[in-house]
């Protein structure tokens, strides 16, 4: 007597994530439903301030001042921006501020790439010491260095300078911390190779740990010009001429005799942005897939 096995129904199992596939609450229509209603209010509350600031720039100030919870309640005007642009050396500002800003990038990149290297790959005495000092000097708040690094300027002459602006710039103990992570987890077999071939240690660093290290270094470059762009407390005490301020700080001097006008303000920040997200719209794909392959998403 034959017997015919009851076929085994198979377990259905989720579908795989696709790479790079956006994480979700679970599979179906529900978690996708929830997660898309979380990121637009998440959205919503980061855009707020933003669309209270423009709502804010392009009112009088009559209308600013009126009492009531609604961002908008007067009719659109520029005069506010007519005003700053008036005032104020925006076009100086700006091109301060995108010297300042890309030479302290240019700078602070080579000396935090060499001293990562340095530290990941050599084997000088003292090496351990200078590292843990450097990673230290990472809890050192800024505003404790403002009066010995002003006196140093003093000392050499060279407040009211462009000197004075970057040099002091271009020490960012965290930027040699992550590059050295970073080149600690490149192959070493690729630089022995290059060694066999006669490759100097210069030429293993430039023509093998750095194409492998774009990505970090794309990242790093970003995070130190918007540092740079945004920095407002070190170029303000030492500079006093207007022809050097940079694009915050001489926004910051356009200010009224009747006290604090909202809409300047606003407008001034606003004006003081636009560069910085014109920058992030032009280069949006390579910074953002710059910060995700370097995992400084969450830094």
């Amino acid at each position: 007597m034959s017997t015919t096995a009851s076929p085994v129904r198979a377990r259905r199992l989720p579908p795989r994530e696709r790479p790079g596939a956006p994480m979700l609450l679970g599979h179906g229509r529900l978690p996708r439903v929830l997660a898309g209603t979380a990121l637009v209010v998440l959205a919503a509350v980061w855009l707020l301030p933003l669309v209270w600031a423009v709502a804010t720039s392009v009112q009088s100030e009559q209308d600013v001042a009126k009492p009531g919870l609604s961002p908008f309640k007067g009719a659109f005007t520029l005069d506010a921006y007519q005003q700053i642009l008036e005032r104020g050396n925006v076009t100086v500002w700006a091109a301060n501020s995108f010297l300042v800003a890309g030479l302290v990038t240019l700078i602070t990149v080579a000396i935090s790439t060499l001293a990562a290297y340095g530290f990941s790959r050599g084997s000088f005495r003292g090496r351990r010491l200078l590292h843990t000092v450097t990673v230290a000097a990472v809890m050192v708040p800024p505003q404790l260095l403002v009066v010995p690094l002003f006196e140093q300027m003093l000392m050499f002459d060279l407040v009211d300078t462009y000197a004075a602006m970057i040099l002091p710039q271009v020490v960012a103990p965290m930027m040699v911390f992550i590059l050295k992570r970073f080149f600690d987890g490149v192959p070493r077999e690729l630089e022995d190779a290059a060694r066999l071939d006669g490759a100097s240690e210069v030429r293993v660093f430039l023509s093998v740990v750095l194409p492998l290290s774009r990505p970090i270094v794309a990242a790093v470059s970003i995070f130190v010009f918007i540092g740079a762009w945004n920095n407002f407390m070190w170029p303000f005490i030492v500079t006093n001429d207007p022809g050097l301020m940079t694009l915050p700080v001489g926004l910051a001097t356009v200010k009224d005799a009747f006290g604090i006008q909202y809409a300047q303000a606003m407008a001034s920040a606003l004006l003081a942005a636009l560069p910085l997200v014109v920058v992030f719209l032009l280069f949006q794909r390579r910074i953002v897939s710059s910060v995700a392959t370097t995992g400084l998403g969450g830094a």
